[in-house]
C-alpha cells in the first residue's frame, strides 16, 4: 500500500514543495553561484581584453579595413570592459543555464526532468554554434557590404572610420542574435514538453515560422539579402529538425503511456 502512494505523481510533488522561504534561499543560493562565475570569468577576460579584442577585429580586416578611432579620451578603457563583459558572458552561460536547472528540476517530475536534461546540454552547443556563424561567415560578408559603399565621390573621398565602440556592439549584436536565435528548437521542444503546445500545431504553423525566421532575420541582420539568408535559412533547417525532434519524443511518451497503462 505504501509504495502504490509512494508512486503518486501527485505525492512526487507535494514531496518536493518546500516553504516559500526556502525557495527564496535556494533562489539566492543558484543567483549568488551565476554571479560569482559571471565575475570570476569577467577578471579573466579583463586580464585577456586586448588580446580578445584582437579576435573580436580580424573580421574588419578580412574586409579591408585597417583602421579603427576612438572619438573619447575614455574610449578605450570603455572598450576593454566591454569586450571583458561580453566575453564572460558567453563563458559564464553553461554555468548559468546549469543554476537555472538546478533551481528548476526539484519541481519537475522525473520523466520531466529526464526529458529536459538533453535541452539543457544542448543549449551551450546550439548558442555555440549561432554565435561561431556570425563570427565566421555572417559578420564578414556584413562588412564587406557595408564597407563596400566608400570610394570617390566625384573628386571626394568617402572613406569608412569606424568607431571602436560601436564596431564592437555591431559584433555583439550579431553574435548574441545569432546565438540567442539558434535556441528556438529548444524553446519550441520546452513548449511542446510542457503541452502548451502541440506537434501538430507546430507543423501546422510551418509557413508562418518561415515569415516569422525571416523578420527575425531581417531584423538582427544589416538591410542587405545576403546576411538576412544567412540566419533566416538555418533558423528554418532548425524549425523542421525541431518537428522531426517532436516526432520521436511524442513516439517515445506514448509508449511509454502504452506501458505504464498495460
Amino acid at each position: 500500500m505504501n509504495d502504490t502512494i509512494s508512486q503518486n505523481p501527485g505525492d512526487e510533488i507535494d514531496a518536493s514543495r518546500a516553504p516559500l522561504l526556502e525557495h527564496l534561499i535556494e533562489l539566492r543560493r543558484r543567483l549568488l553561484w551565476s554571479f560569482l562565475a559571471l565575475g570570476g570569468a569577467f577578471c579573466l577576460c579583463l586580464y585577456f581584453a586586448r588580446k580578445i579584442l584582437v579576435v573580436l577585429v580580424e573580421p574588419l580586416q578580412i574586409a579591408g579595413q585597417k583602421t579603427l578611432i576612438n572619438t573619447e579620451i575614455y574610449g578605450g578603457f570603455f572598450v576593454e570592459m566591454k569586450v571583458a563583459f561580453f566575453s564572460a558572458l558567453m563563458i559564464a552561460f553553461p554555468v548559468i543555464a546549469n543554476q537555472l536547472w538546478l533551481f528548476v528540476a526539484p519541481g519537475l517530475y522525473k520523466k520531466e526532468r529526464r526529458a529536459l536534461l538533453p535541452f539543457l546540454m544542448a543549449t551551450p552547443l546550439l548558442f555555440a554554434a549561432g554565435a561561431s556563424l556570425a563570427y565566421f561567415v555572417a559578420i564578414p560578408l556584413a562588412l564587406k557590404f557595408l564597407l563596400g559603399f566608400q570610394g570617390d565621390l566625384g573628386g571626394v573621398t568617402q572613406q569608412a572610420l569606424p568607431d571602436v565602440g560601436s564596431y564592437l556592439r555591431f559584433v555583439m549584436q550579431f553574435m548574441f542574435g545569432f546565438g540567442l536565435a539558434f535556441l528556438l528548437p529548444v524553446l519550441l521542444m520546452l513548449l511542446e514538453a510542457a503541452g502548451i503546445v502541440t506537434r501538430a500545431q507546430l507543423v501546422g504553423f510551418r509557413r508562418y515560422a518561415i515569415v516569422a525566421n525571416a523578420a527575425v532575420a531581417a531584423v538582427l541582420t544589416p538591410p542587405d539579402i545576403g546576411s538576412m539568408m544567412l540566419l533566416a535559412v538555418p533558423l528554418c533547417i532548425l524549425y523542421e529538425l525541431t518537428l522531426i525532434a517532436t516526432w520521436f519524443t511524442a513516439r517515445r511518451r506514448a509508449r511509454a503511456d502504452t506501458t505504464g497503462t498495460e
